[in-house]
């Protein structure tokens, strides 16, 4: 499959500043666990990035994100989200949006098992996908870290791999280097148990 044909079949990747390598988003407002949130004081998607700025300024950015969710149902997204993705070195899942369902997340791990040479992250609120999961399941190059749903909140104590959001301390360098990973990868680490952000 031409890269041309992927980027058709998937809507393409998508391009944040601060992502050292590929990335990949949809439009927040298909957040299923977020989308509920945004309105209730003090949780995470309270005030939301991805529902303001660039990702809803520009109508071309939010066709695209609309493209994206578009073709998960497309009986060739696995193969073509893979010809994307092979050569990067460390992937982020949605930058913007959240999964869908069980079905989404099977194919994310068929995209993950089809890359071995590539690290995935995927952040998500989607809680209740894991919650009778096995971790040894998911691919090895695959972390999945599940997010604190308030803010100065406890991370989920059940699962391995978390990130939460704090007014007082955090261990995300971006904030300080331009809001750009740059060099660190703790996001990808499964050696990392929680990514502390600064509320922003």
């Amino acid at each position: 499959m031409l890269k041309k044909e992927a980027r058709e079949i998937t809507g393409g990747l998508s391009a944040p500043g601060k992502m050292p390598e590929g990335s990949y988003n949809q439009p927040a407002s298909m957040c299923i666990t977020g989308s509920k949130m945004v309105d209730v004081k003090g949780t995470v998607c309270e005030g939301c990035y991805a529902l303001k700025g660039n990702y809803v300024r520009f109508p071309a950015v939010q066709k695209a994100m609309e493209r994206r969710a578009a073709s998960l149902t497309h009986p060739d997204w696995v193969k073509a989200m893979t010809r994307l993705i092979i050569g990067i070195k460390h992937f982020r899942w949605h930058d913007s949006g959240d999964l869908q369902g069980p079905e989404h997340l099977k194919k994310i791990f068929e995209v993950c098992r089809a890359t071995p040479d590539t690290m995935h992250w995927l952040p998500t609120r989607e809680a209740w996908l894991f919650k009778y999961m096995d971790p040894e399941i998911l691919p090895k190059n695959l972390i999945i870290r599940l997010s604190g749903m308030k803010v100065d909140g406890p991370a989920p104590s059940w699962w391995p791999w978390t990130s939460t959001v704090s007014t007082e301390m955090k261990s995300c360098p971006a904030s300080d280097q331009g809001n750009k990973c740059r060099d660190c990868r703790t996001c990808w680490s499964r050696d990392v148990k929680n990514v502390i952000y600064p509320k922003h």
